[in-house]
């Protein structure tokens, strides 16, 4: 079956029972009530009820709430409503974390006009948008926003603007002709698409898609459908916690069982007091803070990030960034300025740099004043008006130093015949020097076959075949290097201006245009590469231009290959997972294909970043582990769809981010290793007073104390530890690899038994006086020895090494997390609510002794890994 832009017009009309009268409102009307109005399907939205339940769905707070319930039957409510009261504050930061305004289709709908120009009854009305169907004739004029797909029935020089679908920046020529092949979407030149806009002509056209199946409604449908991905944190954290919840539950069955068995009798208070054992070992093993401080410290990330440029919508994508290992980028305005600029010229059989241009050589002189005159743009104020083409030329004429204003002043255009996609060119006429001079430019293939004559060094003469065949392979070499080529030439006549009278000409030159490269995009390409990142380059643009550029900047490589997006829809699945690693450009995709490459990526184990500014690139994005969108050109349903957005549309601010996002991981996880390693402490200590049947060392509201407010200052701190110079030579992380490796699990178990063994000794110590004092000196030997233990977790080198006061936040924690314990300790109304007894000086010299021993011997280990590892 053939596709709408294959047929012919009139078979068009018939298929969708119109004709260039329309339809009647009858006819629309049935079409309405069994189509539907045009615009695009709600979504369903979670509430933020359901949200917020689902936040207790977790095993660690479940355990929690169970000991929170044995706190009430065991009256300590003190303890119960601290319990209570951590469960509800990270529910409800959870839910404000999580909940996200689902705009993406809200800004689909608003790039739907409110009204279109339409036939009904042989007349032309205006309606609202919604109420388009199938079959309706669209009138369309400049500046008109395009309400639904259609196929052109006739065309009058119409030019539309379609980079928020195809991802290309120039205006598309449109035309009513039939299209013999099959070609992808940015090519399909005599249909138009809902979301477009018409910058230029008018044209009839009959409508053949309206609401979700339209261009912009399947998008909505690959919206709807594109889950978002966890990020490796949440991974990792998901997985801990539920290991971490499971070993919690194995070790209090234990400690109760054990607890009952040592018990003389078996009674209420028996049982109640072997709860209370198992309530204590799980305050102590939850790091209730955990959360909290996780998004503190991607909090800071993305301010840092926001100061370079990434704004960074989704707290979670922070850490995301760290392990990305494929970034997948748009060329325009991304690797690219955004902004054409002409390159070399062709003139008198050589090529020249435009700087090279002189006024006092004639044939230069022709060709600068074509340039100049023939031309439709302006620049005021620096910035080009009009088509960006255009104004690269006058750019041209002010780099060689002269402005075109006065030229344009002294010389009146007489007639004009404007650009049209049927005859590739644009024409105009002026009086110079008392002659009339009709300047031509456009498309090589269009108007070399109209000279017949060259200008050179010499003078005018007669072109030959020789010249034609030099001119045709200077542009088969400028269109190689991925340049945009337009064609120069004029002729003096008097004749009257017209399609006509384009004959005759003197060929002046050629001049090459392209969208260059952002200066600091090959070095962040080069960064890129040497932090094991595999850049890639997927545009609307034709494969040669996006390839010579991907060339230029380092993405394009020895051996790469690039394919378009029909040569993508011709290869299996298979096929692609064994070529993709050597694809290093995309050239005009689709949706559809931008989310097939982010899931071939994402099929083998990588973190992939997308970029992108348009409504195309909205499914990718969401899809994407890290969908990035540009703050400048971006589209407002791109910007919704993704998870950080580029305020300077600059590939460079990628690879910053990605080096940001390292950091914060790395610092998360040195966060939880200081979390993980006390806590694993105040395990010990009830496991082995448990183990030989003596008092519980720490009340639940002590233990609660230390997770929530001593421990989350130095760790947050630690998040606020700076980054490496070297990290961006090191190889993204392996996103599988969770958080507690080999490495990371003995280090935590060997620094909490440190801690432990001094917090037990404390308590022997405390247990000579009585048990209360017993559980003071455990409960301050354990908070102390965890605040000096943040200057341990700020890295792996020693504290010698990398400065007490380089982090000054760790300093400022220390001293106020002592000035917190002191608080507790030594102020009288404080001790009955904590739970302390006051102590005595020597006792104070104790803690201060024993918990400063497991910091003194861990850094003094630091010291000799270091000078080990540098005699390697």
């Amino acid at each position: 079956m053939k596709n709408l832009y294959q047929m012919p017009s009139e078979e068009v009309l018939k298929q969708y029972g119109t004709s260039k009268d329309g339809l009647t409102d009858k006819t629309a009307k049935e079409k309405l009530e069994k189509d539907g109005e045009n615009a695009l399907a709600e979504g369903k939205k979670k509430s933020a009820f359901s949200v917020f339940i689902s936040q207790f769905a977790d095993l660690l707070v479940i355990i929690l709430i169970i000991a929170a319930i044995i706190s009430i039957f065991s009256g300590n409510l003190e303890g119960t409503v601290v319990i209570f009261a951590v469960i509800i504050l990270n529910a409800i930061l959870g839910t404000v974390q999580h909940i996200k305004a689902e705009k993406t289709l809200d800004s689909l709908k608003s790039l739907s006009s409110p009204s279109a120009k339409v036939i009904r009854n042989g007349e032309k009305i205006e309606i609202d948008s919604k109420k388009v169907v199938k079959g309706d004739i669209v009138i369309l004029e400049a500046g008109d926003l395009i309400v639904a797909d259609g196929r052109i029935i006739n065309n009058y020089s119409l030019q539309v603007n379609e980079s928020s679908l195809t991802g290309e920046s120039t205006n598309v020529d449109k035309n009513d002709g039939i299209i013999d092949k099959e070609v992808p979407l940015a090519d399909r030149t005599n249909m138009v698409y809902s979301g477009s806009l018409v910058t230029y002509g008018r044209a009839m056209v009959c409508v053949t898609a309206t609401g979700m199946e339209t261009e912009i409604g399947k998008i909505a449908t690959l919206m709807n459908s594109a889950k978002e991905k966890k990020t490796p944190l949440q991974v990792s954290l998901d997985k801990f916690s539920a290991k971490l919840a499971i070993i919690i539950m194995i070790i209090s069955a234990i400690v109760f069982v054990l607890n009952l068995i040592q018990a003389p009798v078996i009674n209420k208070d028996t049982i109640l007091e072997s709860l209370m054992f198992v309530v204590a070992l799980a305050v102590a093993a939850i790091p209730e803070a955990l959360g909290s401080i996780v998004t503190i410290v991607q909090a800071m990330g993305t301010q840092k990030m926001a100061k370079e440029n990434a704004v960074i919508k989704d707290l979670k994508a922070v850490e995301s960034l760290g392990c990305v290992s494929v970034i997948c980028s748009d060329k325009t305005g991304t690797l690219t300025q955004n902004k054409m600029t002409v390159q070399k010229i062709y003139i008198n059989h050589e090529s020249i740099f435009e700087e090279q241009l002189d006024l006092d050589v004639e044939s230069h002189r022709h060709l600068v004043y074509d340039m100049v005159l023939n031309n439709d743009s302006s620049i005021v104020d620096g910035k080009g008006i009009g088509d960006p083409t255009e104004y690269a030329l006058l750019e041209t004429f002010r780099k060689i130093g002269y402005d075109e204003n006065d030229i344009r002043k002294s010389l009146e255009r007489i007639e004009e015949v404007p650009f049209d996609s049927d005859r590739k060119m644009m024409s105009t006429k002026y009086k110079m020097h008392g002659v009339n001079h009709i300047l031509t430019k456009g498309a090589l293939d269009v108007i070399l076959d109209r000279c017949i004559s060259i200008a050179t060094k010499d003078g005018v003469r007669p072109i030959t075949k020789e010249d034609k065949e030099k001119i045709l392979l200077q542009n088969k070499k400028y269109s190689e290097e991925g340049l945009r080529v337009l064609t120069f030439a004029y002729k003096e006549s008097d004749e009257q201006l017209s399609v006509d009278t384009e004959y005759d000409y003197i060929f002046l030159g050629l001049v090459s245009m392209i969208d260059p490269p952002r200066e600091e995009s090959k070095q962040a390409v080069a960064d890129a590469i040497s932090a094991g990142i595999k850049p890639i380059m997927i545009t609307g643009d034709h494969k040669v231009t996006a390839t010579a550029i991907a060339r230029q900047i380092g993405i394009f490589q020895d051996g790469d290959i690039a394919v378009t997006g029909m040569e993508l829809d011709s290869m299996s699945d298979a096929e692609l997972d064994k070529t993709i690693e050597r694809i290093s450009v995309y050239a005009r995709v689709s949706p559809e294909n931008k989310i097939r490459i982010v899931e071939a990526w994402q099929k083998k184990g990588n973190i992939v970043s997308m970029t992108g500014d348009g409504v195309n690139d909205a499914p990718a994005l969401k899809k994407a582990d890290i969908g990035v969108a540009m703050g400048i050109t971006g589209t407002e349903v791109s910007k919704d769809a993704s998870s950080m957005i580029l305020q300077d549309d600059n590939f460079a601010t990628i690879i910053k981010a990605v080096a940001n996002g390292r950091n914060v991981f790395r610092n998360i996880k040195n966060s939880i290793l200081f979390l993980l390693s006390g806590n694993m402490a105040g395990i010990f200590a009830v496991l082995y007073t448990s183990f030989f049947a003596l008092p519980v060392p720490f009340q639940a509201v002590h233990l609660l104390f230390i997770n929530l407010l001593t421990d989350s200052l130095p760790a947050i701190a630690i998040g606020m530890e700076m980054p490496d110079k070297d990290i961006l030579r090191q190889k993204p992380r392996d996103p599988k690899t969770g958080i507690l490796t080999k490495d990371f699990t003995t280090l935590m178990f060997l620094q909490g038994a440190l801690i432990g063994a001094v917090t037990i000794i404390a308590f022997y110590i405390g247990l000579q006086v009585n048990s209360a004092v017993a559980s003071t000196m455990a409960f301050a030997t354990l908070t102390l020895a965890r605040l000096f233990h943040g200057f341990n977790c700020r890295g792996r080198e020693s504290i010698f090494e990398l400065g007490l006061f380089s982090n000054i936040y760790s300093v400022g924690a220390f001293v106020v997390g002592v000035l917190l314990l002191a608080f507790v300790l030594f102020v009288p109304f404080m001790q009955p609510l904590f739970s302390v007894e006051v102590l005595t000086g020597a006792q104070v010299g104790f803690i201060g002794l024993l918990a400063f021993i497991p910091t003194v011997i861990i850094q003094i280990a630091k010291v000799i890994y270091s000078q080990i590892k540098k005699a390697k």
